[in-house]
C-alpha cells in the first residue's frame, strides 16, 4: 500500500477550493516539496481533470499529458459509474455493482461500447494527432478533479502501471476515504488536500464554483500546457465559468 498525503486542515470540509485552477494551483505546491520527484510527467484525465493537471505540470515544469479514460454509465443514471475504459481499450467492471443493480452481460456490453466510442473520439479531438509520450524513468503524476468510486483512476493506473514499470503518483484535490484507501494500494503515493469521510461524498462539494466542461474549453486548457505558452497570461477561459 502506498502512502498517503493530505492536508490535516482540509479534512472533512466542503468548499475549500475557488475552483479547479486553484486547487490545481494549491496540490502542485505540495507535489513539488516530495522528495523523490524526479523528472515528471503530468496525466489528466480529461475532461475535469483537465484544469487540475495544468496547474500541477506548471508548478513542476512539466509536460502534460492526457489518459484519456471514459466512465462506463449505469444505464438512466449516467453520474453513476459502472466502471471505466481507458485509450488503450482496457475495460475495468465493477462487478459487485453489476451484481447488486441485477445487470445482464447484454446491457454492460452497450454501455461499454458507447464508452469505448467516446473514449476514440476524445483521442482524436483532444490529442490531435500526437502520441502519448514516453514514460519510461519518468515519474509519473494522475491527475483529476477528485475522487469518487475511485474505479476512473483505477483503469487509468491499470494501463499506464501494465504497459510501463514507471513510478507512478497520483495527486488529486479531494477524494472519499474509501476510494483514496483503494487507490492508495496501487501506487507509490497518492496525494489528496481534501479528504472525506461519511455515506454520501460528492467532488462537486469540495468547490465553490464547479461546472462542466465542453470541449472547447478542455483544448482551450491544454493549450496552456504546450511548450511556449504564458503561465496563466491570459488566464485559461474555464476560470470564467461556462
Amino acid at each position: 500500500m502506498g502512502t498517503i498525503i493530505d492536508d490535516p486542515r482540509l479534512r472533512e470540509r466542503r468548499s475549500v477550493f475557488t475552483d479547479r485552477h486553484d486547487a490545481g494551483r494549491q496540490l502542485g505546491d505540495l507535489v513539488r516539496t516530495l522528495p523523490g520527484v524526479r523528472d515528471p510527467l503530468v496525466f489528466a484525465i480529461p475532461a475535469r481533470g483537465v484544469p487540475v493537471g495544468v496547474e500541477v505540470a506548471w508548478a513542476l515544469g512539466a509536460p502534460l499529458a492526457l489518459a484519456v479514460v471514459r466512465k462506463i454509465q449505469v444505464p438512466g443514471k449516467t453520474e453513476a459509474g459502472l466502471g471505466a475504459v481507458t485509450w488503450d481499450g482496457r475495460v475495468l467492471i465493477n462487478t459487485d455493482l453489476q451484481r447488486a443493480l441485477g445487470l445482464t452481460e447484454e446491457v454492460i456490453g452497450i454501455a461499454t461500447e458507447k464508452a469505448r466510442e467516446n473514449v476514440q473520439d476524445r483521442i482524436t479531438r483532444f490529442r490531435a494527432g500526437t502520441k502519448l509520450p514516453d514514460p519510461a524513468g519518468k515519474t509519473c503524476i494522475l491527475t483529476d478533479d477528485g475522487l469518487a468510486s475511485g474505479f476512473t483512476m483505477l483503469a487509468a493506473l491499470e494501463s499506464l502501471r501494465n504497459r510501463h514499470h514507471v513510478k507512478i503518483l497520483v495527486a488529486v484535490p479531494t477524494a472519499s476515504a474509501g476510494s483514496a484507501e483503494i487507490v492508495s494500494r496501487e501506487v507509490d503515493k497518492l496525494i489528496c488536500l481534501n479528504i472525506r469521510t461519511g455515506p454520501c461524498f460528492a467532488v462537486a462539494e469540495a468547490y465553490k464554483r464547479w461546472y462542466e466542461l465542453s470541449d472547447g474549453q478542455v483544448i482551450a486548457e491544454l493549450s496552456y500546457a504546450r511548450p511556449g505558452a504564458k503561465p496563466r497570461d491570459p488566464p485559461p477561459p474555464s476560470r470564467a465559468g461556462p
